[in-house]
């Protein structure tokens, strides 16, 4: 991925449609830091504790795998804003 993608992606939400200007009030986000979706905001709204506590393995073309691979990503300590990326996965 060069700048330019890089750049187009800063600031989006996971998953959310292209046409979703950003992040949507009310809602509750955390960064993704580093890894193929650097950036990216995840919405963790309704999300416990635990869950949150636990990371995520988050569907992506753009890691390691290509079409189908995952893109893991936990909680940075002390941060709570922020997840930080460890690594891809099949």
């Amino acid at each position: 991925m060069d700048g330019e993608d890089e750049q187009v992606l800063r600031g989006r939400v996971y998953g959310a449609e292209p046409d979703q200007p950003g992040p949507l009030t009310g809602q509750t986000y955390v960064e993704l830091v580093g890894g193929p979706l650097d950036g990216l905001l995840l919405d963790v709204t309704g999300w416990t504790q635990d869950e949150i506590g636990t990371g995520v393995a988050l569907e992506t073309e753009l890691g390691q795998f290509g079409s189908g691979g995952r893109a893991l990503y936990d909680p940075r300590p002390g941060d709570p804003g922020r997840f930080d990326w460890t690594g891809d996965s099949p």
